[in-house]
């Protein structure tokens, strides 16, 4: 398996990283499939077609991460539906996750999206402004600030992947230092996970490598 590989490859237990299966455009037999497989974390990133996975699957006790944008007037299913979010880029959006949380459910564990690449199209916050966000976002009640995660831009150039990964590691490292307990870097994909891996990630989001290729409807 690519992870185990990576993981041993850069010296690492390969326990340490988990596989989050994206299951985007997907309908929920193939979800259902891959769960019967042994797969247990899925990751979605459109809120009604992931809420309407969560609900149809709600008998397997599938662990639901939200990986996508998230719109302010979209945010109260999310904060019931799943276990995770993953893109937190402003405060407003953990404001209203930590508002919408049933005060019944465990904690909404979050992490916040980090633009490390700088590019003007991509969400994420930037690395300058990530310390204060981390504070006021671990301060809301009914949320828990896990980690970090990272979508850098595409590129074959393995060092290039390495050092945007790294940049990642080192603001969580960053974070620690300062008192934050965090336990995860969200970054990876199918065709750059094993530069994730050595550079110490600990959540690897597959979606192609486990599905196959998608088909998006056309708009």
């Amino acid at each position: 398996m690519r992870i185990e590989a990576a993981a041993r490859a850069a010296g690492r237990d390969p326990s340490q990283v988990r596989l989050l299966a994206v299951s985007k455009t997907w309908p929920a037999e193939s979800v259902e499939a891959a769960a019967q497989a042994g797969q247990q974390a899925f990751g979605e990133n459109y809120v009604q077609e992931g809420v309407a996975k969560v609900e149809a699957l709600a008998a397997l006790q599938l662990e639901w991460h939200f990986i996508g944008p998230l719109q302010s007037n979209k945010s109260r299913p999310v904060a019931n539906a799943f276990q995770w979010v993953h893109s937190i880029d402003r405060l407003k959006i953990a404001e209203r996750l930590s508002s919408q949380r049933d005060i019944h459910l465990p904690a909404l564990n979050v992490c916040i999206q980090v633009n490390v690449s700088g590019e003007a199209s991509k969400s994420g916050v930037a690395p300058a402004e990530l310390p204060a966000l981390a504070r006021a976002v671990a301060a809301l009640p009914r949320l828990r600030l896990r980690g970090l995660m990272a979508i850098p831009e595409p590129t074959d150039d393995v060092a290039l992947q390495r050092e945007r990964f790294a940049t990642l590691r080192r603001l969580k490292e960053s974070l620690e230092a300062e008192g934050f307990a965090l336990d995860t870097l969200s970054m990876g994909m199918s065709d750059d996970l094993e530069a994730a891996i050595a550079e110490g990630a600990t959540l690897v989001r597959v979606g192609t490598a486990i599905f196959g290729s998608r088909s998006y409807p056309a708009p």
